[in-house]
């Protein structure tokens, strides 16, 4: 019996009322958004709690780095069957290099669920410092090894951001971020643009960026809607970050964004709207050298952080507020895991 196995055993004797749930909301398409909704949540507070006595017992063993992944795949395993929702994943085998900094496209609070799909062994989450005294919460991040990130004080953040790599090194851990900051839910095949911490912390630390891309799941998840079914997940290949330096990260950014929205139009259904997506655009800027992967990334001199004045009001890296249903945000939310109401 291995040992993720032992640790789920206790979840199983849940199993028959959730189920019987899931049975009554096949009987009212009004009932069944909600109910399901109630089902996933309770799930989620359920792991949660579970996610408290693994870290402890986890700690005490020694594999502290190992504790997001046992706990995402424990909800992942319990979920996915309660929800009936499984991912398909391609390019799996990116995963295993560490240490790296890996980016999400974050829609709603469904991302769990992918998560819990594919997170990988050896890695942590880079979250606000608030969460750090969230009861129950707070004690497993802490306890998992997360990176707490102050977004309301910016040198504080830019030394987080540096610690953050230095952390990653020494212990050769991976950390996740979600690089939109907020939720970005719709129908149309997009992303916001990309707050810049994860690069910030990738440049700092000299470590790829690898990003992860779930497929738009509008057609399963909104609100009044909550559906059953297959979902993609791809994997792209790192971004090298050696060589490059704070004046890179703007153009990283865009850079890492246009390869994620290209793949997430790629691997999702066609969306019902008329109105197709906007276009990713081109960049224009000269490339670097080619690095030892052959991929390159293009330069700019746009942002250095503390020292260059902000970006022209417009531009993606501007440091303007901006607006989402989580209320007015600010550039220096540095693309930390946020989890909102679905």
């Amino acid at each position: 019996m291995s040992f993720l196995t032992v640790l789920l055993k206790p979840l199983a004797y849940v199993s028959v009322p959730v189920f019987l749930l899931r049975s009554i909301a096949q009987s009212s398409p009004f009932a069944r958004y909600y109910i399901r909704v109630v089902l996933y949540y309770s799930t989620l507070g359920l792991v949660s709690a579970w996610g408290i006595i693994v870290a402890i017992g986890m700690s005490l063993a020694g594999r502290r780095f190992d504790i997001n992944w046992v706990v995402a795949r424990s909800f992942y395993i319990l979920a996915s069957r309660i929800m009936e929702i499984k991912f398909v994943v391609e390019g799996e085998e990116h995963l295993d290099i560490k240490p790296a900094i890996l980016v999400g496209n974050h829609q709603s609070v469904v991302d769990i669920l992918y998560l819990g799909r594919i997170f990988p062994k050896h890695a942590s989450i880079m979250a606000k410092k608030e969460l750090q005294w969230t009861p129950f919460l707070g004690m497993f991040m802490s306890l998992s090894g997360a990176v707490f990130v102050d977004r309301g004080n910016n040198a504080q953040a830019v030394r987080s951001l540096q610690a953050a790599g230095d952390y990653m090194k020494k212990n050769t851990t991976s950390l996740w971020l979600f690089p939109e900051g907020t939720r970005s839910m719709r129908e149309n095949h997009d992303m916001l643009p990309f707050k810049k911490g994860a690069f910030h912390a990738a440049v700092q630390a000299g470590v790829p960026v690898i990003p992860v891309v779930c497929e738009n799941y509008w057609r399963l998840y909104r609100k009044g809607v909550f559906e059953s079914g297959e979902l993609k997940i791809r994997v792209l290949p790192p971004i090298p970050t050696a060589g490059l330096e704070s004046s890179d990260v703007s153009q990283l950014a865009i850079q890492t964004r246009e390869k994620m929205v290209a793949a997430l139009r790629e691997i999702s259904t066609p969306a019902s709207s008329d109105t197709p997506p906007p276009p990713l655009g081109k960049l224009t800027s000269p490339t670097f050298p080619p690095q030892p992967s052959q991929i390159s990334v293009e330069a700019t001199s746009e942002l250095s952080i503390e020292r260059q004045p902000p970006t022209p009001e417009g531009s993606v890296a501007s440091s303007r507020k901006e607006e989402s249903e989580n209320g007015m945000e600010t550039e220096e939310d540095e693309g930390m895991v946020l989890v909102g109401r679905p």
